[in-house]
């Protein structure tokens, strides 16, 4: 099928030069590989498409019809070149973007809500899961994952912020417990940690004032694999929840969240904007990871 498709190119060059010499010189091909093209695809629907003499051609009554529908055949490939450059180029076509629904709903579409309604003709499908997507089997643009580091020759990857990791708890948890000076006194302590973290349970500490580094595990009671609910076990005082800065900056304005040993520091992560590897990226792909990081960088992601 491809062979005929391509002898029909041929045989529509040849009837628009009026020559096979002048296709030849137009397809960048020899005269005999023409001929050839134009023989093989005559055998192949058993008529003549063209007279030929010494000093023109012209198109049999089959070859008048069979010009008609090469004519056809090239104006849709060349639609679908049009097209191709279009989503290339232009905000159109579908964004398909993957993410947590936490930082789906708390920063994703606050940083891309303006953008989007910008660009009326580009469609959007926020992607939102737990567990991270397969970029090639769901057909993800932009993936965005939280990691200490990503290394993967598949795909290119965009750092956007720098994310801390601290303990918070209600102020009534506090009240009512014992006080908290040392990592080693969590140890009286309940972790309400989010369960998609490796090693969920043990923590590592850094004290950047007395250079002192601690490792220990926490005891954990409930554990969840969602931030919402999380928060909502914090709140009401079943221990102390491992977030985010970023996630936690609104409940620790409004007091209904306190850090715990604010001078420890846990690890850090990287937010990531990630895509598969392409020699050139789509203009929306390119645009959507520009908002997203001048969202980022405009918010603390530590203390």
């Amino acid at each position: 099928m491809l062979e005929n498709l391509r002898a029909m190119g041929v045989f529509a060059c040849v009837v628009e030069r009026g020559s096979f010499s002048g296709a030849a010189k137009d397809l960048g091909i020899t005269t005999s590989a023409v001929s050839q093209q134009i023989r093989s695809l005559e055998l192949e629907l058993n008529v003549t498409l063209l007279h030929r003499s010494t000093r023109k051609i012209s198109m049999t009554e089959a070859g008048q019809a069979f010009f008609q529908s090469c004519q056809e055949m090239m104006a849709a490939a060349e639609r679908g070149k049009i097209r191709i450059s279009e989503l290339q180029d232009n905000l159109i076509g579908e964004l398909r973007l993957a993410t947590s629904p936490e930082l789906a709903s708390l920063h994703i579409v606050p940083a891309l809500s303006r953008w989007i309604m910008a660009h009326e003709t580009l469609k959007v499908n926020i992607l939102a899961s737990e567990q991270y997507l397969n970029l090639i089997e769901e057909r993800i643009d932009v993936a965005i994952r939280m990691s200490q580091h990503i290394s993967d020759d598949e795909f290119e990857v965009y750092p956007m912020a720098r994310v801390q990791q601290i303990l918070v708890a209600s102020p009534s948890y506090l009240n009512q417990r014992p006080a908290i000076e040392h990592p080693k006194d969590l140890l009286a302590h309940q972790l309400l940690p989010v369960d998609l973290m490796k090693n969920f349970s043990k923590l590592k500490f850094s004290n950047e004032k007395t250079g002192e580094n601690v490792e220990l595990e926490v005891p954990v009671k409930v554990r969840t694999n969602n931030v919402f609910v999380m928060k909502t076990l914090c709140h009401e005082g079943h221990g102390i929840g491992r977030i985010l800065h970023l996630d936690a900056q609104q409940e620790l304005k409004r007091g209904e969240f306190v850090e715990v040993l604010p001078d420890w520091k846990l690890p850090e992560y990287t937010l990531y904007a990630v895509t598969l590897k392409r020699e050139q990226q789509p203009v929306k792909v390119i645009r959507c990871i520009e908002a997203l990081k001048s969202y980022f960088s405009q918010l603390p992601g530590g203390r």
